[in-house]
Formats: C-alpha cells, structure tokens, sequence
C-alpha cells in the first residue's frame, strides 16, 4: 500500500468573509451561470490570479531568456482556450476577468450553443453523461473547453435528449401544414358566401322599379 497523497486546495477564500460589493457579485455570477456553489468562482479566480502574477514576473525578467519561454508557453495555452487571441501581447492578459474563464466552462458553451433550454440543464446533462467532447463523455461542468474541442460538442445519440430533438423536428412540419390548410379553407369558403349576399340584393331593388309605371297607367285611364 503506498502513501495517500494528499489533496490540496485549488482556490483561495477570501480575506474577509463580509463585503457586502463581493457577495452581491458573487450571486449574481452564481445565478447567470448556473454554478453549485462559490468555491467554482474562486476556483476561476485562482487561474486568473495565477496567469497575471506569471505575467508579472515575465515584465519584470525581460531580459532573461526563461522570461521569453514562459512567455510564449503562457501565450499558446491562453490562445489554446479562446482566452485572448492571435497578435494580443502578455500586457492584455491582466485585462482578463473571472468572467472570461467562467465563459469557457463546458456548461456555460452547452448553453450557448442551445443544446439545453437553461443552464441548469446543461449542468445536469453533463453530470448524468448526455454530452460529449470530441466523441469521449465528460461529467466534469467546469472543464475548459479548447478552440477545437468547441466545435465537437454534441448530445450523446443514445440518450433521451437526442430522440426527443429527432421526434420534434416533423412534428414542427406538420403544425405548419395543419395551419397552412386551414387558411386555405377560410378563403375558399369565404368567396361563394359573398357571391349569394350579391344575387340576394339584385331582386330587390328591381321590384320598386316594376310597380312605378303601372301606377302612371291607372292614373290616365282616370
């Protein structure tokens, strides 16, 4: 039996646990995202803090050639993830928010890309194991999906999300046949309806005009 390894944080608490600015922030970012709890947004906040004291000491060892190593590295892995883009230098990075890693969350992308009707939903079907990425499960909600993976995210055929999309689908054909015909009829039974209002009107305007001359006559035989 070999020794446990012991596991240690991946975040870092606040120092004051009552700052009313920070709690409201927090909320809200829990609810838009639809997150368990606050440890995954200080979890992104420990990336975040992570790559800008690295681009820190890169600024202040310009000179060093590990400097221009590490800088490149850091770099590659921010493009990696849609974190900056081509032609940004490492200045922009301390431009970056916890929103921006939140955003490449497998899902907050499911919910993007309107594979879940909310984001709850989306959480849920990567727990239970309806998602894929790039043909392999993942259950893990806070994975950071890469620029290549972001294309090859799809429902899992043989879970029930997928039939319910393939059984929607004609359905939404047939509704519009349906509506399609029904117009069709109100228009067709509309027409002969005002041709009978028209030839009910003609009689009636002719018998005043009958009775007129008869009446002159009656008069001159007098």
């Amino acid at each position: 039996m070999g020794q446990t390894k012991r596991q240690r944080k991946k975040y870092s608490t606040p120092t004051h646990p009552w700052q009313k600015d920070r709690i409201i922030e927090e909320r809200e970012l829990t609810r838009e995202y639809g997150l368990k709890n606050k440890k995954e947004i200080w979890k992104s906040t420990e990336k975040l803090r992570k790559a800008s004291n690295q681009v820190k000491n890169i600024i202040a060892n310009k000179t060093l050639p590990q400097a221009k190593k590490e800088k490149d590295n850091l770099l590659t892995n921010l493009i990696k993830y849609k974190l900056i883009e081509k032609g940004n230098e490492v200045d922009d990075v301390l431009d970056l928010s916890t929103k921006d890693f939140l955003e490449r969350r497998l899902q907050t992308i499911v919910f993007r890309k309107k594979l879940s009707n909310s984001v709850k939903q989306a959480r849920q079907m990567i727990v239970h194991g309806h998602i894929r990425v790039d043909n392999k499960k993942v259950t893990i909600p806070s994975y950071l999906v890469s620029l290549d993976e972001e294309n090859k995210i799809t429902i899992n055929p043989t879970s029930n999300f997928a039939k319910q999309e393939e059984e929607i689908k004609p359905n939404t054909k047939s509704k519009k046949e349906i509506v399609e015909k029904e117009v069709t009829k109100e228009k067709t039974e509309k027409k002969p309806v005002e041709t009978k209002k028209i030839e009910e009107e003609k009689p009636t305007k002719e018998i005043p005009k009958t009775e007129e001359p008869e009446k002159k006559e009656e008069v001159k035989k007098e």
